[in-house]
């Protein structure tokens, strides 16, 4: 009897999992489904509701956007130089942060995680005013600048995740054998580090891709894409915003596929053979 009522319990603890599951995805898809429909109505306004029409139209109009394509570029190349700043930066934080003992650790660590914290108005304020005391207006430089300040953190806290796993006696031992300090990290740690770098560096890039609150106030004359596309919408979005979404979406998706398929390729040269 009691066996029954736990199978019963389990079935419906089941049941109520993919329910909400469904629901969650659901919740979460349903915006990007209709963004993507809205690309093909022949309507300006980029809605499903009512349908005008299929079009192509404004995949061309995307195509001659030059403000649009100028405002991806800068956020591609402002997405790069953080990831080029944050990854080193977050991933040294880390190994100081790793070695720190007692409070000293506590206190690197609220000091390291404190730019979380701050909204990042405050942030991309204060980064364009003392930057301003030298002289140096806003512009891409300060975009990476002030992006990184938080972003780091980030970095910071996945690298220091993997690091809890980490057997410090491999690299005893390779002092032990001779290798140098440089060494021993170049051929270990850094190896065992490398996936979670790649991690970081992706969470870094589409961290940066998508802030608007920092960028708004350091950005000087570039305009990146989150700030054209909200300039847009006081002055009338169309739906080639949604084709540039789509376009996006569906490299995000080709990307995870490609990323999966290759993923699923090493296991299967790793796995014992039988």
């Amino acid at each position: 009897m009691s066996t029954g009522t736990a199978t019963g319990e389990d079935r419906l603890g089941r049941m109520m999992m993919r329910l909400y599951l469904g629901l969650f995805l659901f919740y979460l898809f349903l915006p990007l489904i209709v963004m993507g429909a809205a690309t093909f109505n022949d309507s300006r306004l980029p809605t499903i509701t009512p349908w005008a029409g299929t079009t192509l139209k404004w995949f061309d109009a995307l195509w001659s956007d030059r403000q649009m394509w100028e405002g991806l570029t800068t956020s591609l190349l402002a997405a790069a130089g953080v990831v080029a700043v944050t990854v080193p930066v977050g991933t040294a934080a880390a190994l100081l942060l790793d070695g720190l003992r007692g409070r000293a650790r506590s206190f690197g660590f609220a000091l390291m995680v404190s730019p979380l914290l701050t909204p990042g108005v405050i942030i991309g304020i204060s980064t364009l005013v003392f930057w301003r005391q030298i002289e140096v207006g806003g512009g891409l430089f300060l975009i990476i600048v002030a992006q990184s300040t938080y972003i780091a953190a980030y970095v910071m806290l996945m690298v220091q995740a993997r690091l809890q796993r980490f057997d410090r006696g491999l690299e005893e031992a390779a002092r032990d054998l001779g290798a140098s300090p440089w060494t021993s990290f170049r051929r270990i740690t850094l190896p065992f580090l490398a996936p979670t770098m790649l991690a970081a560096a992706f969470i870094a890039f589409l961290q940066s891709f998508e802030n608007y609150n920092t960028t708004l106030f350091v950005r000087g004359f570039d305009t990146p894409l989150t700030v054209y596309i909200a300039s847009k919408v006081r002055t009338g979005v169309t739906p080639a915003v949604n084709a540039l979404g789509l376009i996006l979406i569906a490299l995000t998706i080709l990307g995870a596929v490609i990323w999966e398929l290759n993923r699923r390729r090493a296991a299967k040269r790793i796995a014992p053979a039988g």
